[in-house]
């Protein structure tokens, strides 16, 4: 059995009020109320005064439910990890109890306001004071992310005779002493490669001795120049 105790509403922070608002908890249906989305907790309040509170950081998930085959009524579905004690404060499962998290106990609530168009600013709501009570797990996951970072120059040393190279115009003054020589010994490589020519028999010659072949197009100028000098006998 749910038992409610006398709470007063909150006094600051309200980011959502909805009147009318009916409670049900883990099926038990607790009555018609005012349901109240303040930035410090989630508290919902019957018409004398007796409620319960949820802290942000104990709530897994929360979500506008608009399936009546599980539900009859659309509602704003909140699960709470852990049973509410009966002091209906949530109540968060102790830390040598994390190998039994298949089995770990949870409460689901669900709100049913009278007015269902209020489901999508209630849910709005929730996600933005959620928002202020970030898990703590999940910082200490992104402090040990940042605190690996990756030195380039570091790396860059480690790999020893491994160059770096760079394909902009200003990535060349960042070259490694090893990657600035490996680059001028491949510029002087294709540069002698492009400045070799073909030599057949001692005598340059500016085209490939091989023969063309059929579909290939023949300079007719330079072909014809082969014979200007040539004595014709009449």
């Amino acid at each position: 059995m749910v038992l409610l105790k006398q709470l007063p509403p909150p006094a600051e922070g309200v980011r959502h009020e909805q009147p009318d608002t009916t409670a049900v908890m883990d099926g038990q249906r607790l009555g018609c109320g005012t349901l109240y989305v303040a930035e410090t907790r989630l508290s919902w309040l019957d018409g004398s005064g007796l409620g319960f509170a949820l802290e942000y950081p104990s709530i897994g998930l929360h979500a506008v439910s608009r399936d009546v085959s599980a539900f009859p009524q659309e509602h704003l579905y909140v699960m709470v990890n852990g049973k509410l004690s009966e002091e209906n404060e949530s109540e968060m499962p102790a830390e040598d109890d994390e190998e039994d998290d298949e089995d770990k106990a949870i409460t689901e609530i669900r709100f049913v306001p009278s007015d269902k168009a209020a489901l999508e600013p209630m849910f709005s709501a929730m996600c933005d004071c959620q928002a202020l009570h970030p898990d703590p797990d999940d910082l200490d996951s992104d402090d040990d992310f940042e605190g690996d970072e990756y030195d380039v120059e570091e790396a860059e040393l480690a790999q020893g005779d491994v160059p770096s190279f760079y394909t902009c115009e200003e990535g060349l003054s960042a070259l490694t002493v090893e990657g600035q020589a490996t680059l001028e010994r491949l510029e002087g490589m294709l540069a002698q490669s492009v400045s070799q020519q073909y030599h057949m028999a001692g005598v340059r010659t500016d085209q490939d001795p091989a023969p063309p072949q059929d579909g290939m197009e023949v300079d007719a100028e330079a072909e014809a120049g082969q014979f200007e000098d040539a004595d014709v006998d009449h």
